[in-house]
């Protein structure tokens, strides 16, 4: 009975393995379903094995030892074609990663291969019945041979020369630990026989079954579910942590800038008034340390929105030199009276419009610079700015040098780190959380720069950024006047009619107190409930400045309830102190026209205010000209009702008079014009093509033709990025505007 024991052997390892793999919870996939069909084979062919050598040592003549016989082979049969089927699976291309049972489509593809396999298995399983076995047996050992045993042999032969060849279509691949059992079965099966050969008494063809099998457990992908589910335990518990870290942000950015909406706007306006020399230095006091509070509460909202990956980089046009100057001016403010010689260097090659996200750019380097004040006690910083061109991009290379406090070696891996402090103990005077450098890294990897430190410690840092922005060719004095228009400018809308809505009474007296200057009416309502009773008592108004996070109903509920009032179609300004990402999104998509956050910035208050209160310019003009004794000319009004922008026009050009004479250049201009952005598209000359489209949208925006304008922008940057496509496809929609436009014009001046 030594012929056994290798077949002992192996069922006690492979019951063994059984155990641990039935007793563990597994992934659902198709490759765990075809493992667990192939243990339990194995497992019951060994059975078979020993019961059919068993009966034909012991019981040699018995009616049972041939069909036992027989029954083995079929059960070898079936574990080398079962095994075939998993080589097909984690060899096909379809098995892209785990295939879970009932969720990939791809799994009807696996079915075909196993109803064919199937067939296989029936056919040869049949033939072996039918044919004839010879079984020998002298009473120690036993073996069988004839055509039953043929076909067995034949058809693991065909198996493994298909495993060979998936082998060869797969040879990229051969490194891959999936393939281990099929090498070690194809070496293994080639001693087994040749030892069987020589000795038949020993038998091995199981065992090799059974060993590949046991193998193939610590190839199959099918990780500890109880950690995963521990795993996602633990990221639910971090999702709903930041979640709630997101709310708290949310809430504390409201509670915060609420009062310092209060702080701001008072001494803003307190600023403004005829107060003494010293009371005008404790106001700008006021002023610097709430915009200080302010900026701490921006890098925490900032390092919210990072982490979230919310994030927005805005790019606009924008004027280079003017962004260098009002860094300059407010850090040497920051500097004061610190002993600090503050040398700035800004190449004069670097373009003067460009396009980008100059807020952030702004923040980059204020972060920079102020960091090299915070720890610089004498000595110099030195501030430059120097220019790559490489055709429409401008790489600007930006650094810092202080001769500061330096960063220790130690400390460099851990510079952009939030919350960062180093040597808290010497600098426990100097302001900051520790965010700006963490924020700066991250900013500047978002539009794809780089920022490199080098330090000396107890002699200085140097800190240099570099950032792609991509150049804008137009006049500077032509950006600087849309800029203008648009900042720092409060003019006068008297007539205009403003309603506020805040359940805060000190938000509504800021509110009345920065909207003073512009000399509107200002009506106050505590409620949104009030806000929707006084226009529906008929109460018009030009404008609605909105609270959101107001008790009983938000100003979003409200702004809904004022669109279902017939008629209503009043601009209403979100206006709110919550200002974590995202929020300007979420109140445009509500159905805001606008968002404004507090505490009001005055520019940000300068450009809503006269996007959305036109100036009565036809009122003013009428009175300068009654005045004068003359008769006004209010035809203007004509080409309002046609849909252009005349007060725009207006602001821009300075008077009534100036603006006809536009128009009528204008007019003369397209008959030479025309003709030639007609040429220059046929030859697909877009750079001359580009220059034309752009002269045409600045007079367009001078004169207000505003949508005009907006085709003619589409039009410029599309050719200057040489897209012919989008050319010739928006082309006649742009000529259908430019002809409308004129039409207007001519009629307008009888030509």
């Amino acid at each position: 009975m030594t012929s056994l024991f290798f077949q002992i052997s192996s069922i006690f390892y492979i019951g063994l393995i059984m155990i641990i793999y039935f007793s563990k919870k597994k992934i659902n996939t198709l490759e765990n379903r075809i493992y667990r069909t192939l243990i339990i084979d194995v497992f019951i062919t060994l059975i078979i094995d020993m019961a059919s050598v068993y009966f034909g040592i012991v019981y040699k003549d018995s009616i049972l030892t041939n069909p036992l016989a027989k029954l083995y082979l079929v059960a070898i049969v079936s574990w080398i074609i079962l095994f075939t089927y998993y080589i097909i699976v984690i060899s096909s291309r379809k098995n892209k990663g785990h295939i879970e049972i009932n969720e990939d489509e791809n799994i009807s593809y696996f079915n075909r291969i196993f109803l064919i396999l199937l067939a296989v298995f029936f056919g040869s399983s049949l033939l072996i019945f039918l044919v004839p076995l010879e079984v020998y047996s002298d009473g120690k050992m036993m073996y069988t041979f004839g055509p039953s045993a043929t076909i067995s042999y034949v058809i693991a032969g065909m198996c493994i020369i298909l495993w060979i060849l998936i082998l060869i279509r797969n040879r990229k691949k051969l490194e891959n630990k999936k393939y281990w059992p099929v090498y070690a079965f194809i070496l293994l099966a080639t001693i087994a026989v040749s030892i069987q050969f020589n000795f038949p008494d020993i038998l091995l063809v199981t065992s090799v079954a059974a060993f590949i099998t046991f193998l193939t457990y610590f190839t199959i992908e099918n990780p500890d579910l109880k950690m995963i589910e521990q795993l996602n335990v633990a990221k639910e518990q971090g999702e709903k942590a930041n979640r709630a870290k997101t709310e708290f942000l949310s809430n504390m950015s409201h509670e915060i800038r609420t009062p310092l909406n209060a702080i701001v706007g008072f001494s803003q306006a307190l600023k403004e008034e005829e107060l003494p020399n010293s009371a005008i230095e404790e106001v700008e006091d006021i002023i610097t340390s709430s915009n200080n509070l302010l900026e701490i509460v921006n890098g925490i909202l900032d390092i919210s929105k990072i982490e979230a990956n919310k994030l927005e980089i805005v790019n606009t046009e924008y004027s280079s030199k003017k962004l260098m100057k009002e860094v300059i001016s407010l850090i040497q403010a920051r500097i004061g009276d610190k002993p600090l010689e503050f040398r700035t260097y800004i190449d004069e090659d670097i373009p003067s419009v460009l396009y980008g996200d100059h807020v952030r750019i702004k923040q980059i380097i204020v972060n920079l610079l102020t960091n090299a004040v915070k720890y610089t006690k004498e000595g110099h910083i030195d501030f430059k700015v120097n220019t790559v061109i490489q055709e429409d991009i401008c790489r600007m290379i930006i650094s810092v040098e202080d001769t500061g406090i330096g960063i220790k070696e130690e400390d460099m891996n851990k510079l952009f780190t939030k919350f960062e402090r180093f040597e808290l103990e010497k600098n426990i005077t100097t302001e900051g959380t520790g965010l700006g450098l963490a924020i700066t890294k991250s900013l500047v990897e978002l539009m794809n720069g780089k920022i490199v430190v080098q330090s000396i410690y107890q002699k200085g840092s140097k800190f240099t950024v570099a950032i792609d922005q991509k150049i804008v060719q137009k006049d500077i004095s032509e950006l600087e006047q849309e800029l203008n228009t648009e900042e720092n400018q409060i003019f006068i809308a008297e007539g205009s009619k403003v309603l506020v809505v805040d359940d805060n009474k000190i938000n509504l007296k800021v509110a009345a107190r920065l909207l003073k200057d512009y000399q509107v009416d200002i009506t106050l309502a505590i409620s949104g409930q009030e806000c929707i009773d006084k226009v529906l008592n008929g109460e018009e108004y030009d404008l609605i400045l909105m609270d959101d996070m107001m008790p009983k109903m938000t100003g979003t509920q409200t702004l809904q309830n004022l669109k279902n009032i017939i008629g209503f179609q009043t601009p209403v300004i979100a206006l709110t102190a919550n200002a974590i990402t995202g929020m300007r999104v979420k109140y445009m998509k509500a159905g805001f026209n606008d968002y404004l956050a507090k505490p009001i910035d005055r520019n940000t208050l300068n450009i809503i205010l006269s996007k959305y209160l036109k100036k009565k310019t036809e009122e003013v003009i009428k009175d300068v000209f009654i005045e004068n004794n003359e008769e006004p000319n209010l035809d203007l009004s004509i080409l309002k009702k046609q849909g252009i922008d005349v007060e725009h026009g207006l602001e821009l050009l300075g008077d009534e008079e100036t603006y006809i004479m536009t128009l009528e250049d204008f007019l003369n201009e397209s008959k030479t014009r025309l003709p030639k952005i007609e040429e220059y598209r046929i030859q697909k000359d877009m750079a001359n093509y580009a220059i034309l489209v752009h002269a045409m949208k600045s007079d367009s925006k001078y004169l207000g033709f505003m949508k005009l304008a907006d085709l003619s922008y589409q039009h410029e940057l599309a050719s200057k990025e040489n897209n012919n496509a989008f050319v010739e496809e928006h082309y006649d929609e742009l000529m259908n505007e430019v002809g409308t436009i004129l039409t207007i014009v001519k009629n307008f001046l009888g030509k």
